[in-house]
């Protein structure tokens, strides 16, 4: 919050990002994926490596209506190399966002980042 107790702008907008409904984010990682020749399966992948979601449990989170802030808290096992994500989104490096939920997130977006970046899958995985 800021010093006169209300929430800051990026607060706000914070917590309107986490009510969204996940499946109103998702068709955004995806469409960004398949602008640059990548495709569903490839984030969806990504989205199994980062959260443990199996096909059907993300099938049922899409279409749940649950919020991205549930999708995160409800992941059956977020990878421990999800730490191994380094570097800059959306203008801020992914290690050093100190919400954690917001730093899921932007783990989630550099990921995908690096897919449509024309990134081998094996390194965006933290495989090689």
């Amino acid at each position: 919050m800021g010093s006169d107790g209300k929430l800051t702008a990026q607060q706000r907008n914070a917590q309107r990002l986490y009510a969204m409904e996940f499946a109103k984010l998702y068709p955004a990682y995806v469409a960004k994926a398949g602008r640059k020749g990548r495709s569903r399966e490839e984030v969806e992948r990504i989205v199994h490596w980062l959260t443990g979601y199996d096909a059907a449990g993300l099938a049922a989170a899409l279409e749940d209506g649950r919020s991205v802030e549930s999708f995160i808290a409800l992941a059956p096992a977020m990878n421990p190399k999800r730490e191994l994500i380094t570097g800059v989104v959306c203008g801020v490096r992914v290690e050093e966002v100190e919400d954690p939920l917001m730093r899921e997130l932007r783990y989630l977006d550099k990921l995908v980042d690096e897919l449509a970046r024309g990134k081998a899958m094996e390194k965006i995985l933290r495989e090689a």
